[in-house]
Parts: C-alpha cells; structure tokens; sequence
C-alpha cells in the first residue's frame, strides 16, 4: 500500500470513529483544554471554528482571549501557510475557504501556542489531518522563528497507534481531549 493511499484509509477510518465521539460528547469537551492554556496566560495563541465533527475548542479560546490575543487560522491558498486573524468571541465572522468561519476584520497575529485540528492522533504526537499540509506549512515557519507549541484537540476516540507519517508532518507537544492530556513521549 502506498503512504497515500495508507493516509486514506487511516483518515476514512478515523472521520468514522470522530463522528460516533461527537455524537455522544457532553457539553464541557474543551474542560481539560481550558486548564491547560490557564497555564499560559497572555501568550498568543490561535485555535480553530470547529466544522462538522470536530471537537470545539472556542470556550477554552473565549477564556483565553480575557487574557491575550487569540487568532483563527485564515487560508492564504494552496502550498501557503496559514496567517491567524485576531479573535473575540463577539467579532463578527465570515466563511472563508472551504467553509471555515473567520474574523470579518482585525489584525493579523503570531502565535506561540496553536491549537490545532485533526483527524487521528498518536500518543507518540503524531498528527493525521485533512491532508492539505496548512498546518505542517505552518508550523514549520513558525518553529523556525521561535519556539512553538502545538496542542492537539482531538476526542480520546480519534487515538490511531499505527498513524502513516512522512519527515513533513510536525509533531504535536501535547494532546489534549476531553478526557484528559496526554504528553507524547
């Protein structure tokens, strides 16, 4: 099988496990995200507007934006990283590519801290997502400037052992879902 093909199979099998996780989630999924970014207050971070079944992380972002500015991933096109628009949590939001919601307005930030989606995840800090590679874009750029860390948000039912991953793909610092946080290692 080829690593593109494996990718595929490895991302069909995890969008299913992602919307049984999301069928049943309760109300505080982002509780454990809250307290982890409780730790860094200040620091500027970006999260992401949940679409479909992915996990949201806004009230953990909401708290956050009390403290320091929070930014929302804006695609720039194809093969680009992604810049991050300054977020609150009563800005008004437009639909951007691929039907993300981002801020209408604002400024443009840096963070050091991104939240990040997925579709599966290791414990090892492997990261499946949608195969685009905007986040792998990113982080690259972003490491090479300054330290930065990326959070995995993700249900405990997208953990994947066997993720197919190439040099290219960055590795989480740490997991976070709504059973608890995982530090790969």
């Amino acid at each position: 099988m080829t690593q593109d093909a494996a990718k595929a199979a490895a991302r069909k099998a995890a969008f299913a496990r992602r919307k049984l996780a999301h069928e049943g989630a309760g109300a505080n999924a982002a509780g454990y995200l809250s307290e982890v970014l409780a730790g860094y207050r200040g620091v500027p971070l970006a999260g992401y507007m949940a679409m479909r079944t992915e996990i949201d992380p806004t009230p953990a972002m909401a708290e956050a934006a009390a403290h320091g500015p929070v930014g929302v991933p804006v695609i720039q096109g194809a093969g680009q990283p992604l810049q991050f628009r300054e977020w609150t949590p009563d800005c008004a939001m437009i639909d951007g590519e691929f039907g993300a919601r981002i801020p209408a307005e604002g400024g443009w930030i840096v963070p050091e801290i991104l939240i990040v989606p997925l579709v599966a995840f290791s414990r090892a800090g492997g990261r499946l997502g949608y195969g685009g590679g905007f986040y792998d874009r990113t982080l690259e750029q972003l490491r090479a400037a300054r330290a930065t860390m990326a959070i995995g948000f993700a249900y405990a039912e997208q953990e994947d052992a066997d993720i197919p991953l190439e040099p290219t793909d960055q590795p989480l610092d740490l997991i976070v879902t709504e059973r608890g946080v995982i530090t790969p290692g």
